[in-house]
């Protein structure tokens, strides 16, 4: 992977981690590749059982486009009569939503500053959110005459309502960690100082859990959005069945009539 990411894998966590501090973490072309290459990466290791998506630095976790980047960029595509350039939401924003939402195992989103733009997409698309009580967020798009991407129009009006929703990507603005614990965007705000920790021990936790019931639990969340609930019902049969099926079911059950700790496997 290119530095603009690293990425590392220990004891079943993929950590992911943007790289970029000094331009707090914008998505230059290189970042997007690399972030893309790491997320479809760990959803194809079977080794991998949790991932934690983070960054370095303490101002910001990403802000979305590298526009210094990105300026040039359409001034090259207006040269040349081509649009190269707006590419990019087929060719990298979309392949990392699909890797972080489609992989069968859980992502967290450590949050530990400004998440705006893609970065917030980003962070929506985890399984959950772990966020520094500095953090902020912001949808971004409007405010430089672009609509939502990111996944971004399909996320945040199913955690915090269409019309807040709405709202926000009309009217971009700062939501403090307080405000967006308080609407839903936030599972565990935490203090600042201990964010790191935090986030990486949410990780390793579901990294040593029942990994197929983790995947079948996303994949109903998932249905069951879009679905009614006679189709919701069907598909919960269907998971329960394949969960029922793991090996890691027989662990837990046996476990518990000891009155042990179950120590899954991951299958």
């Amino acid at each position: 992977m290119a530095d603009t990411v690293l990425y590392e894998v220990s004891d079943g966590l993929a950590t992911i981690t943007l790289n970029r501090p000094e331009a707090m973490n914008a998505l230059n072309v290189a970042a997007k590749v690399a972030l893309r290459d790491a997320a479809e990466a760990a959803g194809a290791d079977p080794a991998v059982r949790a991932v934690l998506l983070t960054a370095a630095g303490d101002r910001a976790f990403c802000v979305g486009q590298d526009l210094k980047e990105h300026v040039g960029l359409l001034l090259q595509d207006a040269e040349s009569g081509t649009r190269e350039t707006m590419t990019t939401v087929r060719d990298h924003y979309n392949p990392i939503v699909r890797a972080l939402t489609g992989m069968k195992k859980p992502v967290v989103a450590g949050v530990n500053g400004v998440a705006a733009g893609a970065g917030f997409g980003f962070a929506l698309a985890a399984d959950y959110r772990v966020v520094a009580d500095t953090a902020s967020f912001n949808t971004s798009f409007a405010g430089v005459a672009l609509t939502a991407d990111s996944g971004v129009s399909w996320t945040l009006p199913r955690l915090i309502g269409a019309s807040r929703a709405s709202d926000l990507l009309l009217f971009p603005r700062s939501i403090s960690a307080q405000e967006a614990y308080e609407l839903g965007i936030v599972n565990r705000l935490v203090p600042a100082a201990e964010l790191a920790a935090e986030a990486e021990k949410v990780a390793r936790r579901l990294a040593q859990g029942p990994t197929v019931a983790y995947a079948a639990l996303k994949e109903s969340l998932a249905y069951g959005a879009d679905h009614s609930l006679t189709e919701a019902l069907d598909k919960e049969d269907e998971l329960q069945t394949l969960a029922g099926a793991s090996e890691d079911h027989t662990i837990a059950v046996r476990a518990f009539v000891a009155k042990e700790k179950p120590a899954y496997k991951g299958r």
